[in-house]
Formats: structure tokens, sequence, C-alpha cells
């Protein structure tokens, strides 16, 4: 039987949906978990979110090292293999301290999983890698605003159903990966050895090498800044009368505009260079993080909510089909490892980050050096573009 030479969109679609809504039933619950049920202190839940932030970022190397160097099948065997057993471990292990070590390699296999779907991504012909990549936006979007829906409503049954319904995603996905990634590469590696005169020139250029590291740079401070609204910002709305289910809608609104407004943008994309409407987008999103300088009531953090949201859909799904542009055919998943490895770590950074901004200098400290963050870095981009270019 004939393997196939590469991954169906819709294979990419289900997988990246129920990934991230398998996982989405993770980050909610983490830190209510150890705090009210096992009665364990916020540095303590933090330290965890950051272990397993730091072994989600090993997974991302890993995933990306062995899909280019080794077997992608079985390394995408090992990596959904780790993450299926440890969530079915939680159903009946869930105390301290084996609650946070599970976690870990959850977080271990997450990091493998999504480089590698990113680098499976990364050969798909049928398609654009723009169109591709947007896809994979969707899906995971998608997939969080089912994951967190869920985990709230499972949430009342107890714990255990939380754990039981994320395994069924886990061995769903097992079965996927066992019957789908199977997929031969060698005929597009082989072609492109065969025209390659030295080894070094299948690699990436110095001058793309370079501006992949300023796009990840970028990615880092995006997503530091980003995560705030997962952690800081539900206190900071609670502390001036905003109810914590008005805060939780925030991120309905988010999910839906990402999920009806993608595609349009997709659409009209195509009309538009690529690297001009990632600029445009990430300089929208950097904006709105000065404008919550002036958000005095729940309507303007709707408001706020709706332009993050906008820059967001038109700047950050591009981020990785630029970088694979900019990759080497047979250094793909290396730099699809890097762009998930800076955007892990600025996640795991975040609340750390908020809460010593917050603690020190002021919610409007934070939100100005998270502009000036993001817009710098951005302007480097921008830098590192025009000098390789010209």
């Amino acid at each position: 039987m004939l393997k196939r030479k590469e991954l169906s969109l819709s294979s990419i679609f289900v997988y990246s949906l129920l990934l991230n809504a398998g996982s989405s039933f993770m980050w909610p619950l983490v830190t209510m978990y150890i705090n009210d049920y096992l009665h364990k202190s916020l540095m303590v839940s933090g330290f965890t979110l950051l272990m397993m932030s730091l072994c989600m970022i090993l997974g991302n190397y890993l995933g990306g090292y062995l899909f280019d160097r080794w077997s992608a099948y079985k390394t995408s065997m090992i990596g959904i293999s780790v993450s299926s057993i440890a969530i079915v471990l939680l159903i009946f292990f869930h105390g301290w301290p084996i609650f946070a070590f599970l976690l870990m390699f959850l977080g271990l296999g997450d990091g493998m999983n999504l480089t590698l779907l990113n680098s499976y991504a990364t050969k798909v012909t049928s398609k654009s890698s723009r169109y591709v990549f947007n896809l994979l936006y969707i899906g995971l979007n998608l997939g969080v605003v089912i994951g967190t829906a869920m985990v709230g409503y499972l949430l009342k049954f107890g714990v255990h159903t939380v754990f039981i319904t994320a395994s069924f995603f886990y061995v769903v996905l097992w079965l996927m990966t066992l019957l789908k990634f199977d997929v031969d590469f060698s005929e597009n590696t082989n072609s492109l050895a065969s025209k390659a005169v030295k080894p070094n020139r299948q690699l990436t250029t110095n001058h793309n090498k370079s501006i992949i590291y300023s796009i990840c740079l970028m990615v880092f401070f995006i997503y530091l800044s980003y995560t705030l609204w997962e952690s800081v910002m539900s206190v900071h709305m609670v502390n001036m009368g905003i109810s914590f289910e008005k805060y939780s809608t925030l991120w309905t609104i988010n999910g839906l505009i990402i999920v009806l407004g993608q595609p349009i943008v997709n659409y009209l994309g195509r009309r538009f260079n690529m690297q001009k409407q990632i600029f445009l987008g990430v300089f929208i999103f950097g904006i709105s993080f000065i404008l919550l300088l002036l958000t005095k009531n729940y309507v303007s953090f709707v408001v706020v909510m709706v332009i993050l949201t906008v820059g967001e859909i038109m700047g950050l799904p591009d981020v990785p089909a630029w970088i694979d542009n900019l990759s080497s055919p047979i250094e793909k998943g290396k730099y699809q490892g890097f762009f998930n490895s800076f955007m892990s770590f600025g996640r795991a950074l975040s609340p750390l980050y908020g809460g010593l901004f917050v603690e020190y200098l002021g919610y409007n400290s934070l939100f100005i050096i998270s502009t000036v963050l993001i817009l710098g870095s951005l302007i480097y981009v921008m830098h590192k573009n025009k000098k390789a270019v010209s």
C-alpha cells in the first residue's frame, strides 16, 4: 500500500481542533485545582505552570529536531503517547505532588505534538502555506473555545469527569496519529538532495536565519503580553467591580471573532503582501495594550478585546507560514520548533512578569511596557526584513 505524500487538510484541521480542545481543559483548571482542591499557594501553582511550560518548550525542540533528523511518524506517536498516558493517569492519580509531575509529562508531549503538527503542515503542497496555517489557527481557536466552555460545565460533576473527557480527546488523537500520520516525505527529500551541489546549500541562509530569530523574539513579546489577559487581567477587572463571569465572556467574544473573522481575513489576505499584513496586525495588537490605560468600565474592555482580536487574526496566523517560507526544506521542523518554543516561553514567563510589574509598578506601567516591547520588536523585525530584501 502506497503511503501518502502529505497530510490532508481535513486531518490537519481536526487534529488542531482536538489537540487544543483537549489541552484547553487543563490550562484554566490548574491554578484553581491546586489552590482550591489541593490547598497549595498561588506561588506553588505558578511554579507548577512554569515547569509545565518549560517541559513544553523542551517538547517543542525535540519535536522539531526529530522531525528533521529521525522519523516524523515515530516522533508523532511518541509525542501523543506521552500526552495520552499522562492525561489518563490523571484520572486515577491527581493528588499532590503526582498531579504536578504528570502535568510536566503532559506539557512535554503537547510541546512535541504542536511542533509536529506545524511541521507536517509545512509539507502540504496542495495549498499555499499561508492557507494551511490559517486553517490551523482556526482549528486552534475553535478548540480553545470548545475546551474552555466544556471545562466550566464538566467541573460541576467532579474533577474525574474533566480528566475522563480530556482523555477521550487524547485517545482519539492517538488513533488519528496512528492511522493518518504515517506519511512518506522521502521523495521530496531525495528530490531536494539531488538538486543540491553542496550539503550546506540546503541549509537556511544567514539572512533568513536573522529574520527568523527576530520574528521569534517578536512572538515571545507578543505572548508575554497576550497571556496577561489570562492571568492578571482577571484580577484587575474584578478589582474594578466587574464580575468574573463578564471577564470570561471576553474570551467567548475573542473566540467567536477569530472563528468567524479568520476565513474573511484569509480571503482578503490573498490580495495583500503577507509581511505587510503581519506588520499591520501586530501593530494593531500592540496598540490595544496602551488603550487599556483608558478602560474604566466593561464596555471599554470589550472594545479593547475586539481591537486586540482584530490585530490577532490579521497578524498572528501568518507568522508560522512566513517562517516556513524562510526555512530551507530540510530545516522546517527545526524553525517551527523555534517558533513554538518562543511562544511557549512567553506564555511561561507572563504570569511572573505581570505579577512583578503589578506589585511594584502598577497596571498602567505594565500596559505601557507591554506596548513598547511589542512595537519595539515589530520595528526590529521590519528593519531586518527591509535589510534582507534590499
